[in-house]
């Protein structure tokens, strides 16, 4: 039997009188890589910002590595948690160079300050960021890096803990075709890596999903459409359901591709 890694149960997410999170229940469990889809407004940044102990939800329960939110000290969780997003990027100050957004992360802050860190740590920062291709970017300044530069920064932090759980929200937006082909490539490497966590991605475009990834969460209006292993449920009934448009789902080896159907 799968041991959860993070499990949501009937929550809810109210914000001004809307409910963002409708009534979601999601089990993820350890060596799983999890897509998440859906459209604006759907809830995916939420979701990620519940599992990422950045946020407790109105009703129902969560929990991440054993872990409920609410009876846990969420500043000992973080650490264990990866996390790479935009929200995330816009804390980061423009003069800190790649080696030190990395680097930092085991302190759980964005800013170095006067922070110690021993040669194993940034060596460790420095590995990771060859990894994802931006290892000769080391001292260059966050914010003189481009969109694809900066996303690649960001996944080499959420991984410099060595984290239980790793989280990508979008982390292919804003790229060029050549930008998110590359970047589909080291996170497809990443996801067949046991070693790698488990993982949850999100994304509008079912052809950012890299090889590799297990299961989908199909989300529409704060509620869950399906969810299940990929080959299942990620099909044009359910996308289409998803997306509120007829769709055609078509794989490729390891890839997928979305388009509309045609009404001629």
């Amino acid at each position: 039997m799968s041991v959860a890694a993070a499990s949501l149960t009937d929550v809810v997410v109210r914000r001004s009188g809307r409910n963002i999170l409708d009534s979601v229940t999601l089990e993820i469990a350890e060596g799983e890589r999890w897509a998440v889809l859906g459209p604006n407004g759907a809830g995916k940044s939420t979701l990620v910002r519940l599992l990422s102990a950045r946020m407790h939800p109105t009703s129902g329960t969560v929990e991440i590595i054993g872990e409920q939110l609410g009876k846990v000290d969420i500043f000992e969780l973080r650490p264990m948690i990866g996390l790479a997003s935009q929200e995330l990027a816009d804390t980061i100050p423009v003069e800190e160079t790649a080696e030190n957004v990395v680097v930092t992360a085991g302190y759980g802050v964005v800013g170095r300050w006067r922070e110690q860190y021993d040669e194993m740590d940034l060596e460790r920062a420095r590995t990771l960021l060859a990894a994802f291709g931006v290892g000769d970017l080391a001292t260059r300044m966050f914010g003189t890096l481009s969109t694809g530069e900066r996303k690649r920064v960001l996944a080499a932090r959420a991984l410099m803990t060595d984290p239980e759980v790793l989280l990508l929200d979008e982390p292919a937006a804003g790229l060029d075709l050549g930008g998110r082909e590359s970047l589909v490539r080291t996170l497809g490497r990443l996801a067949k890596d046991p070693a790698t966590p488990v993982t949850v991605l999100v994304t509008h475009h079912v052809e950012e999903i890299p090889p590799g990834y297990t299961h989908v969460a199909l989300l529409r209006e704060g509620g869950v459409v399906a969810a299940g292993p990929i080959e299942e449920t990620l099909t044009s009934q359910n996308l289409t359901r998803t997306f509120g448009l007829p769709l055609i789902v078509e794989q490729r080896g390891e890839r997928y591709t979305a388009r509309s159907l045609s009404l001629d």
